[in-house]
């Protein structure tokens, strides 16, 4: 008898653990504003540890997609579909074209929504920047925020940018709020990516208390690294110097180690260096500056997984949680805070002699060493209303203008194009253009209880639209044909468990890209891609020279007919035509939208 119970008991054990294990714990982290090169694990020297250890323990996708731009990236991620489905062809204004309506689509269900039927909680945690009701006149104005399209949590910002040490449109779950003046967390200083961290941190341990025996889908959206280049003290300390070679060498030292990783081929040559020469460089300390900043973001972020690994462990959670890693777009050339002039001679040349007003940014508090502020300071509860603030809480004007030292709370600038072209390493051009530079970013995938290979670098294509189909592969859950009464538009990606089984991933239509008038096509090796709606169509053979410094468009015209017609197909069928840019180059008047 006791055997039997044993038995019995040992049955029900497996049984659960089977349970579980068809259902995993899932977590989708996406950063900003990121090139292809910048992780450790890829290339970069930037000290990422636990990202490169979710790298050694997963698989490593080498031609994964994006779609070019932060909140198309973020429709295209959260729904399966192209951005223009999910009516986010571009930013957030409606263009009078469902394709550019700048709303998270109803007839697009996102990953919450998906997932939940099938018995997931749901969590998120960072930036939504999928609606424009950043500041609602009402509740009524809200059906596009997180709480209304599928997550039952929420701590982040509804915008899509802004200051890391006091951000604009803050909500908690359903209510914007202030850093400042939150009754449930109060770190000893307030900076944007810990107080991610930390929020995905609480939402999986209030889990393990409240919902252990169910599944989670967590979404962490950090802003890390896109402007402004604020950063705490401590991990600015880290990057002093290590630029000081300039940009060559460290594209240079970056495409030796994604080579030696395999992450990019020895017979791919590195695209042009562009953005300026290092010997030209008027001010090196502060374009070395701008970097480093650049540098302690993306290790702020990386520690912040960490610790959220460490829960995951804590909770005895780690081992069937799937972790997915990516990038919104590629590195950013903006040159916002970067014009001539700008700033306070004193105080800029506080900064520039070691950071004294670097520290007083971070902690927010005049002493004898430093400027006094010059305006009244913000109250704690005071709702910080704008992407680029007027002033600091304590009262120190924004300050910006080439030279003008970033990290600290009272400076606001990106780092420039000469540093995107390093992140982006060894592609052409950046965010906003649908070049290898602009689309390619890392996905890492772990997942100890689902991966037979860890470690594996995964070759095949994919596209962000994939990991929706992978969530609902994985978690059991239903895509829904309608949802609330609506229509919902077909899934357009393909699942990527295959490889974590030694598989490959297989895909039968080639994947596509429109923003801003750039355009792409990616089937099999080849990529179609063109600059602009004027821009002719250029032809890339993607095994050969994925750097795309080979035009073969003149030897293979019947490649770029084929492909070019593809495109136009799925452009009318994905609401990209007609579109807001004019007609692509070639197209007779009227074909796809307004004249040219």
């Amino acid at each position: 008898m006791c055997r039997f119970l044993l038995s019995l008991a040992l049955s029900i054990v497996l049984a659960a653990q089977v349970s579980r294990a068809e259902k995993p714990d899932i977590i989708v982290i996406l950063s900003d504003d990121m090139g292809f090169s910048d992780i450790g694990c890829y290339g970069g020297e930037i000290e990422t540890p636990n990202l490169d250890a979710l790298a050694k323990g997963g698989l490593k996708y080498t031609q994964f997609y994006n779609t070019a731009r932060c909140c198309p990236t973020r429709a295209a991620l959260l729904t399966g579909l192209y951005p223009h489905q999910a009516g986010i062809g571009h930013m957030m204004d409606d263009k009078g074209l469902d394709g550019y309506r700048g709303e998270l689509s109803r007839n697009g269900a996102t990953m919450a929504e998906v997932v939940k039927p099938a018995g997931y909680r749901t969590y998120m945690v960072g930036k939504w920047h999928v609606t424009k009701k950043v500041n609602p006149q009402g509740e009524n104005e809200k059906g596009n925020w997180p709480l209304q399209r599928g997550f039952e949590r929420f701590y982040g910002t509804i915008h899509g940018a802004g200051s890391f040490f006091d951000p604009n449109s803050l909500v908690k779950d359903n209510t914007l709020i202030s850093p400042y003046a939150d009754p449930d967390y109060k770190p000893e200083q307030y900076y944007y990516t810990d107080a991610i961290s930390d929020h995905a941190v609480r939402f999986i341990a209030d889990h393990a208390k409240e919902n252990k025996d169910k599944p989670f889908f967590m979404y962490v959206a950090y802003t890390a690294a896109h402007w402004p280049m604020h950063a705490k003290e401590a991990d600015m300390a880290k990057y002093r110097h290590r630029y000081a070679a300039g940009y060559d060498a460290v594209r240079a030292a970056r495409l030796k180690k994604a080579r030696e990783l395999g992450v990019v081929d020895e017979s791919w040559a590195i695209a042009p260096q562009a953005g300026g020469k290092w010997e030209a460089v008027k001010n090196r300390e502060y374009e070395e500056r701008c970097m480093e900043v650049y540098a302690a973001m993306a290790d702020c972020m990386d520690q912040g997984i960490g610790r959220i690994v460490e829960e995951l462990k804590k909770q005895g959670r780690y081992e069937n949680t799937l972790i997915f890693f990516m990038q919104d777009n590629g590195g950013c050339a903006e040159t916002i805070g970067r014009g001539t002039g700008g700033g306070n001679k004193k105080k800029q040349n506080a900064n520039a002699a070691g950071g004294p007003a670097q520290r007083r940014a971070e902690k927010p508090s005049p002493s004898a060493d430093y400027p006094q502020p010059s305006l009244p300071p913000l109250a704690a509860d005071y709702l910080q209303p704008d992407m680029i603030p007027k002033q600091t809480r304590d009262g120190y004007p924004m300050r910006q203008g080439y030279g003008v030292m970033p990290g600290g709370a009272d400076t606001y600038c990106g780092y420039g194009e000469a540093w995107a072209n390093v992140s982006n390493t060894p592609f052409r051009e950046y965010k906003h253009w649908v070049h290898e530079g602009g689309i390619s970013t890392p996905l890492i995938a772990h997942w100890p209880a689902g991966t037979d290979h860890p470690g594996r670098l995964v070759k095949e294509p994919a596209h962000l639209i994939d990991i929706m189909a992978t969530v609902v592969d994985l978690s059991g859950a239903t895509y829904p044909k309608e949802l609330g009464g609506v229509a919902i538009t077909p899934m357009e990606g393909v699942s990527l468990k295959a490889p974590f089984l030694g598989g490959k991933v297989v895909r039968s239509q080639p994947i596509f890209w429109e923003h801003e008038g750039n355009r792409a096509v990616r089937d099999g090796k080849w990529k179609l891609v063109a600059k602009g709606p004027r821009g002719k169509w250029e032809l890339y053979d993607m095994e050969a020279d994925r750097t795309e410094q080979h035009d073969l468009a003149g030897q293979h015209q019947d490649v770029v007919k084929d492909m070019a017609a593809k495109w136009e197909v799925w452009a009318k069928r994905s609401q990209v035509i007609p579109w807001i840019w004019g007609a692509p180059y070639g197209e007779e008047k009227g074909k796809s939208g307004k004249e040219k």
